[in-house]
C-alpha cells in the first residue's frame, strides 16, 4: 500500500520540493517530481539547477533518453512512462491519478490560500481510498 505524506505551512513550494528530492536521493531512492502544469515544471527544473552552488541534483526531464539511468525525474503529465516507482514528489494541486504505482507520495502544500485548499481536498480524496495519510507541518518541530 502506498504511504501518503503531507507536508504543509510550506513557503516556498518548490524550493521545498527540491530539497526532499535531494534528501530522497541521497538515501538511495528513485523520485518522480510531478508539476502541475509546463510552468511549473520549467520552474522546478531551474529550481533543481540553482538549489546549492556546491550540490549537483541528478535530474531529467520525463521523456529524456537518460531518464531510466537518472535518479529524478520531473514531469508534468501523467501520460508518459516513468522510469521510477519510488516515491512521488506531488507540487501539483490536483491528486495524482498514478498514485498507487508508487511506494510512498510526498504532497507538498504551501502557505498560498487556494494552494492550501487544494491540498485539503487532495487529502480527503486519500482518505475517501481508504489510505491514511500523515501530516507534517514545515516550521513546526
Amino acid at each position: 500500500m502506498t504511504r501518503v505524506d503531507f507536508h504543509t505551512n510550506v513557503p516556498d513550494k518548490l524550493a521545498y520540493a527540491c530539497r526532499l528530492a535531494r534528501k530522497a536521493y541521497m538515501a538511495g531512492n528513485k523520485i518522480v517530481v510531478l508539476a502541475g502544469n509546463s510552468a511549473q515544471l520549467d520552474a522546478m527544473n531551474a529550481a533543481m539547477w540553482t538549489l546549492s552552488p556546491t550540490d549537483f541534483v541528478p535530474h531529467v526531464l520525463a521523456g529524456d533518453p537518460l531518464a531510466v539511468q537518472t535518479p529524478i525525474v520531473l514531469t508534468d503529465s501523467e501520460e508518459v512512462e516513468l522510469p521510477h516507482h519510488d516515491i512521488l514528489v506531488n507540487v501539483s494541486q490536483l491528486p495524482p491519478a498514478n498514485y498507487a504505482q508508487f511506494q510512498r507520495v510526498f504532497e507538498i502544500v504551501s502557505t498560498d490560500e487556494q494552494d492550501a485548499q487544494a491540498g485539503r481536498q487532495r487529502f480527503l480524496h486519500y482518505r475517501k481510498l481508504n489510505l491514511q495519510p500523515t501530516h507534517f507541518v514545515a516550521g513546526k518541530s
